[in-house]
């Protein structure tokens, strides 16, 4: 073992809570480092939003701690600004991380250093390693855990950004403001029809927007909404693995209790079917059942999902199921042609802009982020055999080239989608957090695991 502590690479909420829980553990000396100090316990899920953007989960199940399911109820109450059926704002969210992160400053302050940077490479040194920053700085490692949270999206197939104006493709939503230099006259184009596709609506609509936005997917299917809670139901026993098995157990289940409680009652097995399945399985669901589980899984507040129902009820907002054809130059704004679904007639839309809503991806080989480059490079990670992450084993320790673990380097959060899939929302991403911290403090052996 090393003396050396442990480097966070990334502050966003599976960063944050990483550092917060190893400080409860009393586990070793801790560094953080975010490239942004204002997203430090945020991250872009919860800085970028503004206030048209809600959790899509009630405030009930959105405790950080597992040991403490109350936790972020008792927050909201103490503050007044809400309930445990309440959908709470995303920033709100936002600041409840960062008083958690303070207080844990207060608390334990001389064994957590934050530090503001990009890390761009890593290198072995001694028994540990070194964190390597863009300007120049080093930072002494023993572990180093990798939280990166979502790899921004990749350009879609049909989209040549570099032949269209200025301004009219916006790349990562997030990236700026999306409604500069829009007229009334306008149209905007959303590539996805997902929730990036509804908080792209709820912006430009909030930012005062009142042209016409169209929103177009392979299958046009958007998120459904969420109704009054309803009873907690369990599974009666448990659901085959094979998918054409499990399709057929969740249709019949949602036919006797409806669908929403089919798809809620998967969710304490979801991982367990995922790990079950063989990675043709896998790539089988991704190609075919994605888009359905996700709008499905991922729902809507009953206030946005009125809102974005009205903007479509006026005519601002049309969903589409359809293919982009190509793009190309029309003045100053782009010929957007696609093909409806089923269809074969060319449809051309003129698009003051295109705003790439297909939401995050997490293929290693196309991004071009610095230390994702210089890792790859090193052999020191894989993409997982789905390509929608780096491949890790069931303790969170990443697996290099040669198929090879380290006690010294481990990542949590969405990019180990592609061994546990359910891992981009805070229930999951906690659970995973609370168990590698306990690991890393040697905690694990100790108290209950709070389940």
């Amino acid at each position: 073992m090393t003396d050396d502590p442990v480097v966070i690479v990334g502050g966003g909420f599976s960063g944050t809570l990483l550092a917060i829980n190893l400080l409860r553990h009393a586990g070793p000396r801790t560094v953080l480092v975010e490239r942004r100090s204002d997203q430090l316990g945020r991250g872009v899920a919860y800085s970028a939003a503004n206030e048209e953007h809600l959790l899509n989960v009630r405030a009930a199940n959105m405790s950080a701690l597992p040991d403490e399911p109350d936790h972020f109820v008792q927050w909201l109450e103490a503050h007044g600004l809400g309930n445990r059926t309440t959908f709470v704002p995303r920033r709100i969210y936002g600041a409840y991380l960062r008083d958690m992160l303070k207080e844990a400053q207060r608390e334990h302050g001389d064994r957590l250093t934050l530090v503001e940077g990009e890390a761009v490479a890593t290198r072995s040194a001694g028994r540990g390693h070194v964190v390597s920053l863009s300007d120049g700085r080093q930072v002494k490692a023993g572990t180093i855990v990798l939280a990166l949270g979502n790899l921004p999206p990749h350009t879609p197939p049909g989209i040549n950004p570099g032949s269209l104006p200025p301004g009219c493709y916006a790349g990562d939503p997030w990236a700026g403001d999306i409604v500069d230099g829009l007229t009334s006259e306008d149209t905007v184009v959303l590539v996805g029809s997902g929730l990036t596709a509804i908080d792209a609506a709820l912006l430009l609509d909030a930012a005062g927007f009142t042209g016409q936005v169209l929103a177009i997917s392979r299958r046009g299917l958007v998120p459904r909404p969420h109704v009054s809670m309803p009873p907690v139901l369990g599974l009666r026993e448990r659901p085959g693995t094979k998918l054409s098995a499990l399709v057929k157990t969740v249709r019949a289940r949602a036919a006797e209790a409806g669908w929403r409680t089919a798809v809620d009652e998967l969710r304490p097995v979801t991982q367990m079917l995922w790990g079950a399945a063989s990675d043709a399985e896998r790539l089988r669901f991704l190609r075919h059942l994605r888009p359905f589980w996700d709008v499905h899984r991922h729902r809507l507040a009953p206030s946005v999902a009125e809102r974005i129902d009205a903007l479509c009820a006026s005519g601002r907002l049309r969903f589409a199921a359809g293919k982009i054809v190509s793009t190309s130059a029309d003045g100053d704004a782009v010929d957007f042609r696609w093909r409806p679904r089923g269809g074969s007639e060319v449809m051309h839309t003129r698009a003051r802009r295109i705003v790439n809503c297909t939401g995050p991806q997490g293929d290693l080989l196309r991004s071009p982020e610095a230390l994702i480059r210089h890792l790859l490079a090193e052999g020191a990670i894989r993409p997982d055999a789905l390509r929608i992450g780096l491949e890790v084993d069931a303790q969170s320790r990443v697996i290099g080239s040669d198929g090879a673990t380290s006690d010294q380097l481990y990542c949590i959060g969405p990019m180990t989608r592609g061994g546990l899939w359910e891992v981009v929302a805070v229930p999951d991403i906690r659970q995973q957090n609370w168990a590698l911290a306990r690991r890393l403090a040697n905690a694990q052996w100790v108290g209950g695991e709070g389940l």
